[in-house]
């Protein structure tokens, strides 16, 4: 009877025979060190998930303050070399100005509301009348109908009581929610100017924890984020003061009154200029719309012309001339990455989403490896022209 092998001597036999069958025989061994190291690996990230998604508030406004930091980098870095100014002072003066510029905002900004909303009130019945005569005679769509004609003046002033009542009610929640909305606009604020005042410390205390290789592409790409960020905003800005310019000249030359023009340009100008792809229509349709219902079929196709001039003038020669040297970025990626950016964050995410975008085009064109191209397709070879012997033939 054949007694059992001890286990090392069977180890060894079964690999006598994997040498003799020229089998490869690969032998793992996890120490229980190994084992707890994983483990813990894995608590420390499901940990981390868990406080990042707890504090997911204070996260994405330390997010959003980074972003804005960056945008803001470029003009402090301009005003710190022209003037000599410490950074703290140079992104103070900015401050001041943009609370300057919001002041003035919002004191146009209110009595233009409030003289749409007088317009609404005394005009809407008039308004209704005219979009159902344009309709009717046009395409033969009537909405209000003959028989509801003698009862539009009492229906059109119940609207106008209930969506009074809406508004009233919307206010009412924007200032039970403004003290909220004020404390997270101050936290971004504020992460804003630490980040922006001290960004060669904290680039600085970033970069220590790599290695020199490493520090170079991290550099590299945090300068990139710089440039791709604050030009796409201050390209923008051109854009934007150029477009509210020729709005409001547009309809105040239609008769749209000053301060309701200047509110609609001012919206019209920010929302197709700051907001991808759909922000183009919502920018421009508002305005027309309400030039329509003010002052007419002739002024309302006044403006919608401006707008297709505009956005024509736009798109192959104002926005490549200013962009060119800031950020360049495919049509395709830049819609797709505002639709992303919407639906992961909302509206930020699609107004961050083409900084976004381009940075990670520039980081990927500049790390990945690229080779020549040695195929050509049949399908997309230019067609040569058939020679004199050849058509003979």
């Amino acid at each position: 009877m054949d007694t059992p092998l001890s286990g090392t001597e069977g180890q060894r036999n079964l690999a006598i025979d994997a040498v003799e069958q020229n089998v490869d025989v690969i032998e793992i061994r996890i120490s229980g060190k190994t084992i707890w190291q994983v483990i813990g690996a894995i608590l420390l990230t499901l940990g981390l998930l868990w406080t990042i998604n707890a504090a997911w508030g204070v996260v994405s406004m330390v997010l959003i303050s980074f972003f804005f930091s960056l945008a803001l980098d470029p003009a402090v870095r301009s005003l710190t070399s022209r003037y000599g100014w410490r950074r703290g002072s140079a992104v103070g003066v900015i401050y001041v100005a943009g609370f300057l510029f919001a002041a003035f905002m919002i004191a146009v900004l209110i009595p233009a509301i409030a003289e749409l909303a007088r317009a609404i009130g005394e005009n809407g019945q008039q308004w209704l009348t005219n979009i159902d005569n344009r309709l009717e005679d046009w395409f033969g769509i009537e909405i209000l109908g003959a028989s509801t004609a003698g009862d539009l003046a009492e229906s059109t002033d119940e609207l106008l009581n209930e969506w009074a009542d809406e508004a009233f009610g919307a206010v009412l929640g924007i200032a039970s929610a403004g003290i909220g909305l004020i404390f997270s606009l101050a936290t971004i604020a504020m992460f804003t100017f630490y980040l922006t005042a001290a960004a060669p410390q904290v680039q600085r205390a970033v970069l220590r924890l790599f290695s020199p290789k490493t520090q170079q592409r991290v550099g590299w790409t945090w300068d990139q984020a710089i440039l791709q960020t604050g030009g796409y905003f201050y390209s923008r800005l051109i854009l934007m003061a150029i477009n509210g310019v020729g709005f409001f000249f547009t309809m105040v030359l239609v008769g749209v009154p000053t301060a309701l023009a200047l509110s609609l340009a001012i919206f019209g100008a920010f929302v197709s200029v700051f907001i991808p792809a759909i922000g183009t229509y919502i920018g421009g349709a508002i305005p027309v719309l309400l030039t329509l219902a003010l002052q007419g079929l002739t002024a309302g196709i006044i403006v919608l012309g401006y707008v297709l001039l505009y956005q024509q003038l736009e798109n192959y020669w104002l926005s490549p001339k200013i962009s060119a040297e800031t950020m360049s970025l495919n049509g395709g990626v830049a819609f797709g990455a505002a639709l992303a950016g919407g639906a992961i964050a909302g509206p930020m995410g699609a107004f961050t989403a083409l900084p976004v975008a381009a940075l990670v085009s520039s980081v990927i064109s500049n790390y990945a490896a690229s080779y020549e191209v040695v195929y050509e397709s049949e399908h997309r070879a230019v067609p040569q022209p058939m020679s004199d012997e050849s058509s003979e033939q």
